[in-house]
This record gives structure tokens, sequence and C-alpha cells, in this order.
């Protein structure tokens, strides 16, 4: 069983790192208030990787601490409906989502694995990971189907904090092409410009 499970997280990193890797070709989507969007193709999908990049007037511990709290954090993380801590175990923690859709799309939920490391430059880095059968799908949610990405939060001096969300999803069910490509450039503007206020109030 060890051995299994060993394989299996191996198996499991290759994966992400195979997805990550795939999105290299990065292109930029928008440049807006400090918060840089740019999106790549990735391999086998129809969806497009997003990444966000932005510099918070804020020391990292504050970041990471608005990001630890899971509930809270749902008011600036893009079209969050609810979030929830499911577990915490160790630098591990499962979390459970669900997002607004714009009418006739049905709305989307998600679990996610995030796996926190620190860096031994004082980073931060919270790998994020689809755990869609971790628990049971909701009536009335498409549950996403897969999610590959990451937080990086890396310390500047003077209190700075540059702040990197790279995520590439999986929606499960249709979504119109439109609505893809309009999420594709939202998630990673609000959720950054979100998180970037909540940090740099006094």
């Amino acid at each position: 069983m060890g051995s299994l499970h060993r394989v299996a997280l191996v198996c499991g990193l290759s994966v992400l790192i195979t997805g990550v890797a795939q999105a290299e070709d990065w292109k930029v989507a928008k440049d807006q208030d400090g918060i840089k969007v740019s999106l790549s193709e990735v391999a086998g999908s129809q969806y497009k990787a997003y990444q966000g990049v932005t510099t918070i007037k804020a020391p990292l511990a504050k970041i990471s601490k608005l990001q630890e709290d899971v509930a809270g954090a749902c008011a600036w993380i893009h079209e969050c409906q609810t979030q929830k801590l499911l577990k915490h175990e160790g630098d591990q923690s499962w979390t459970y989502t669900q997002f607004k859709t714009p009418w006739p799309v049905t709305p989307r939920d998600s679990v996610l694995l995030v796996t926190t490391a620190q860096g031994a430059d004082g980073s931060l880095t919270r790998t994020l990971k689809g755990q869609p059968t971790y628990v049971p799908e909701e009536k009335g949610f498409v549950r996403v189907a897969q999610v590959d990405g990451f937080w990086k939060l890396v310390p500047k001096g003077d209190n700075l904090t540059e702040v990197t969300y790279q995520v590439h999803t999986e929606p499960g069910g249709s979504v119109p092409s439109w609505l893809a490509n309009k999420f594709v450039v939202d998630a990673p503007f609000n959720t950054l410009k979100g998180l970037k206020e909540r940090a740099e109030k006094p």
C-alpha cells in the first residue's frame, strides 16, 4: 500500500509539473492597475491557462494570513459564492468552493488540495490540485473536473511582496467560449485586485 501511494504521488506530481510546463508561451492579455494577466494555450485542452502577477505593498505574512482564512477569502476570489475548509493536515488543506456563473450556465463547484511549501529565500508556494471526487457532488452544481496551479509569494523587501497566481482548469460540462475567454482574464485580475486591496489596508 505504501509503495502504491508513493507511485500515485509521483504520478500526481509529474502530471502537475507537465500541466504547468505545457503552459509556457505566455501572451499578455491585460496589464492594468499594476496587475499583469497572461494567457497560454495548454496542449490537449480547449481552455487556456492564466497567470496573474502583481506586487503588493504588504508583508508576505499578512497576505498569507488572508489566504489561510478560507471562508473569508471568498470575498476577494473571483465569482466565489461560498468557500469552506474541509480538512487541514500539516502543510495540506482541502477546500470546497461554490462559484457563481451567468445564466444559463450551471454554477460550478470545486474541491482543491492546497499544499504549502516554504522556500529557502523566504518565498511561499501554495500548489493547487483539483480533487473532484473528494466529496460527493452537490445538487445544482457541476463539479470542476480538473485544476492545476499555484500561488507564489516572494518577499521583495520594504514590505513588498510579489504575488503570482497561475491556474489551468477543465471546468466540466459545457461552457460557452465567450465565457471561458472572459473567465481566464477576469479570474486572475479580479482575484489579485481583491487580495491587493485587502492586504494594503492599514
